[in-house]
């Protein structure tokens, strides 16, 4: 079996492919896991809480 050029394109697509559906998941699990809830929550309060007084 000869490794041609279409070989290696579709082999770096194939793993590509994989590879970035495996770093969407790895995101979203991260992302909704209930550790992280309190973190995230927290991220998204202190954004608002700073914007109360007037820029100095």
């Amino acid at each position: 079996m000869s490794i041609d050029h279409n070989l290696l394109v579709a082999v770096s697509k194939s793993v590509g492919l994989f590879y970035l559906i495996a770093m969407a998941a790895t995101a979203l699990v991260y992302s909704c896991w209930p550790a992280n809830r309190e973190r995230f929550n927290k991220a998204a309060r202190d954004i608002i809480d700073d914007e109360d007084a007037p820029w100095q």
